[in-house]
């Protein structure tokens, strides 16, 4: 038995690319068969219309545009009529059909999500203004700290002036003794 086993690995073997002279060729038959096609429409449409008919076997009944505008059912679907309930038609509307003026449906999601944002900023003017628990909070909070700031200040003031008098008194008392 070979290495590998019976089937052998798929890494093993020789890659074969596409030469570029085959890839020409091909892209050529691509373009010759499009241009035959073109031409033919061009050419016969009433003879394709004729064409088409010959290939779909006889109905026997007079909806055959109706069945040749559908797509050909293979194998029981064809027999079987079948309309499931869940499957929505994709309907075309034209634009005279489409009304602008009518306000558009908006999901729950939406809904929400603009509520929210309504919300916000309701909660926000209220804050800037004063007259929400937080923005009292706050308010008190900085007046507090406004209290604080002077109450160091004056300290720090007093303190200045009483080291500005013992300066004084210093060099008065310097003064004195000098003379």
């Amino acid at each position: 038995m070979p290495k590998g086993g019976k089937k052998g690995g798929h890494k093993g073997r020789m890659r074969t690319y596409t030469s570029p002279e085959e890839i020409d060729a091909q892209m050529k038959a691509e373009k010759e068969r499009k241009k035959q096609e073109q031409e033919e429409e061009e050419a016969g449409g009433a003879a394709q219309d004729d064409k088409a008919e010959e290939k779909l076997p006889p109905s026997g009944s007079d909806d055959s545009d109706d069945e040749n505008s559908q797509r050909r059912r293979a194998g029981v679907e064809g027999l079987i009529e079948i309309e499931n309930p869940n499957r929505v038609a994709q309907k075309s509307k034209k634009v005279t059909q489409i009304e602008l003026d009518e306000p558009k449906q908006l999901s729950r999601r939406e809904r929400e999500e603009i509520e929210k944002q309504k919300a916000k900023e309701r909660y926000m003017k209220m804050h800037l203004a004063g007259k929400t628990d937080q923005a009292k909070a706050d308010l008190a909070r900085l007046a507090i700290i406004r209290k604080q700031r002077e109450e160091a200040a004056k300290k720090k003031e007093e303190e200045k002036k009483a080291k500005e008098a013992a300066a004084a008194a210093a060099r008065g008392i310097n003064s004195l003794s000098l003379k």
